[in-house]
């Protein structure tokens, strides 16, 4: 699995296209379930051309259990096509978004600070 352990308070997980994707959402979210608190959690989309809808409920758990553990998560560098998905099924304002992960490093170490 691709979890990069940042820094002790910063996890970044580059995720992999379908079909593997969500074998690494419930991969990711099991690390996170005994961790209180939890690290910040970025999502690298880059690699990403689709979701499926299996896949935004594994996403929306996630986000519950990172949220529910006293943590952040950022998901970083979403195609059109993928942004396209967040905005029509309303998940633009539950998610926050940036335009790469370097972006979501820097507004995670600021913000801690």
């Amino acid at each position: 699995m691709a979890v990069e352990r940042w820094s002790e308070r910063i996890w970044i997980d580059r995720l992999p296209e379908e079909p593997a994707l969500g074998d690494e959402l419930d991969h990711l979210n099991g690390l996170l379930e005994d961790r209180f608190p939890g690290p910040d959690i970025i999502l690298d989309l880059s690699g990403l051309s689709i979701i499926h809808s299996t896949n935004l409920s594994r996403l929306l758990r996630l986000r519950k259990t990172v949220l529910s553990h006293n943590a952040r998560m950022r998901l970083a560098g979403p195609c059109d096509a993928l942004w396209s998905v967040f905005l029509t099924a309303g998940l633009d304002r539950l998610f926050e978004f940036t335009p790469d992960t370097a972006t979501s490093l820097a507004q995670l170490q600021v913000s801690a600070g």
